[in-house]
Parts: structure tokens; C-alpha cells; sequence
């Protein structure tokens, strides 16, 4: 694959709402005749809140409209999305449309843990409910920090998962700060709702300097799944990997083929990240975030027809 960026869409500013700054996880949805790029936003405290904006299909650049208030807030005191709530996967079901969410909760010994929730909207995206106050995707075994970052899509008459899971270690020295250690994973559901324990894993890490990886995107052509990640590492960060599978549970890693890099300058000169990928037409859009894991904003990049 070959991608030509097409520059930055859009950076939060606006000081003292709850959509100050970072526009992350972009998790597009085709809705009256536009994209609505669902986003989180962060106030002052880092805290998130998923809203939208809206882009013309033609031209993803062209922003059509800002969301005024979240279409998903924090959730109540104790529970486990009560510092912070950001997208990840979207799925379309008759006259619903689940919203698969990160839930952030502050530890103290560690500094946060981060489980998957659930919302539904029985509006069109204008809004969306907690299917629960607890995360679907729970503690469980090892992974006793984190299973968030989900893709999820309906294939075979199944609903198929792939997330991020921690490792028992659960962290690692960072250059600043202490880092989550996350490894890739796989499971299914009958419903979207309910997820049997028997995760897989189904993703390595190719060597010492990686020590995580991010919200997946995956879809299936020609019968073969193929997959857009993001990959951490010690020396520079995130990047975007690929990968393909004859059966969505074991991956073959093909990095260098995902066709997108860091740029030489700009808002996404330092890391690039958490690819969402988009078809209009002939057209195949990339979403993605770039420095700071979205603190410098949202852009995309279109693919190159050989």
C-alpha cells in the first residue's frame, strides 16, 4: 500500500471546555450525506469526552461541524470510566449503533487502568447511552490493567474482536514516565455484548524496543484479513504496522508494507498512530492521529491506486 497525506483536519482550542485539546481515535460513521468523525477530547485535565465533527465525504479536509456538547461524558464516581471516555470501534446494527469506548479510571499504585464500555444510540449518533456503569470487557486473568483498544466487526455470523491486553508485568520505564505493556488479542461474541474468556493472543512484538500496541483496524479482502495497528516503541514512539491473517487469530506482521510514515515536519512529524480506514466511492481514506498520540490533532491520508 502507498498513502499521500492530505495535512491535518482539525486540533481542538477551545480553552477551558471540555474539548481543550487532543482530538484522538478517530472512528468514522456515514451519516446524512457526511463522515462524523467521532473523537476524544480532553479538557484542561486531561479527562476525556467523545464528541464528533463532521467532514464532507468529497473532501475530508472541509470540516462541516463541531460537536457543542459531548455525545458521551464521563461516567459516575467510582465506576470505571470515571476520568475519561475516548472511541474505538463502531458497529451498525438495524436501528442501533454500538459504540465500543476506552473507560479510564485513575489508580494509585499505577498510574490508571483501562477497561472497554459499551454505548448505544438509538438516534442516528446524535447521542448514546451506557448499555452498563460496568466495562464488557473486564478483568480477567492476567490482564489485570487494561483490555481496551478493540476493533470489532460482524463476520460469519459472529461478532469478532481484536484488543489490547495487559501483560501480567503491567508496566514498563518509559523515558518520563512509567508505560503500559500491552499485547495483542483476539475473541468473540454472539451478540456484541457479551465476550467468552478464551481470548487469543495473536500478535508478537518484533523486538526489545517495542512494548505495545495500539487500537487495531481490521477488515477482510478476497477471504484474508488484513489489519492497520499502531506499534510503541522505546526509540520512536508509535508507528502504523500491517499485517494479514488467513484466520483473524494468527498474524503475519508486514510493517514496512503499511505505506505511511512520519513526515519530515508538522503535526505528525513525531509519531503517527491509531489508523481508521474509510471507503467513499473509489476513494480509501485513512484516519489518523499524529504527534502526541493526538494532542497536535486528527488528519488523513488517501490511498494510492496501482
Amino acid at each position: 500500500m502507498k498513502w499521500k497525506k492530505n495535512g491535518l483536519i482539525y486540533c481542538p482550542d477551545r480553552k477551558g471546555s471540555w474539548m481543550e485539546q487532543f482530538a484522538m481515535l478517530p472512528t468514522p460513521i456515514w451519516k446524512r450525506n457526511r463522515l462524523r468523525i467521532y473523537l476524544g477530547f480532553c479538557d484542561h485535565r486531561n479527562v476525556g469526552r467523545i464528541g464528533y465533527i463532521d467532514v464532507s465525504p468529497e473532501d475530508p479536509g472541509t470540516v462541516l461541524e463541531i460537536s457543542e456538547k459531548p455525545v458521551l461524558d464521563i461516567g459516575r464516581a467510582g465506576c470505571f470510566d470515571d476520568n475519561g471516555a475516548v472511541p474505538v470501534s463502531i458497529v451498525e446494527r438495524e436501528q442501533e449503533i454500538y459504540m465500543y469506548y476506552i473507560g479510564f479510571q485513575s489508580g494509585v499504585k499505577v498510574p490508571y487502568f483501562m477497561f472497554c464500555g459499551l454505548a448505544v444510540s438509538t438516534d442516528g449518533g446524535d447521542s448514546f447511552h451506557r448499555y452498563s456503569d460496568s466495562p464488557i470487557l473486564d478483568r480477567v486473568n492476567d490482564e489485570v490493567y487494561a483490555r481496551c483498544g478493540v476493533n470489532v466487526i460482524f463476520d460469519e455470523g459472529m461478532y469478532k474482536m481484536w484488543y489490547i491486553g495487559s501483560y501480567k508485568e503491567g508496566w514498563t520505564m518509559g523515558k518520563e514516565k512509567l508505560k503500559p505493556l500491552y499485547t495483542m488479542k483476539y475473541t468473540e461474541s454472539p451478540d456484541g455484548i457479551h465476550w467468552n474468556q478464551g481470548a487469543v493472543q495473536c500478535m508478537e512484538y518484533k523486538s526489545p524496543d517495542e512494548h505495545g500496541f495500539g487500537r487495531p483496524f481490521v477488515w477482510k479482502e478476497a477471504g484474508r484479513y488484513k489489519m492497520m495497528y499502531s506499534v510503541r516503541t522505546y526509540s520512536r514512539g508509535y508507528y502504523i504496522g500491517y499485517a494479514e491473517s488467513p484466520d483473524g487469530k494468527i498474524w503475519t506482521r508486514m510493517d514496512r508494507e503499511a505505506g505511511i510514515d512520519l513526515s519530515s515536519e508538522g503535526w505528525d512529524s513525531e509519531n503517527v498512530s491509531y489508523p481508521y480506514l474509510w471507503t467513499y466511492g473509489e476513494k480509501t481514506y485513512m484516519f489518523y492521529n499524529g504527534n502526541g498520540c493526538g494532542k497536535s490533532g486528527v488528519g488523513y491520508a488517501e490511498l494510492i491506486k496501482e
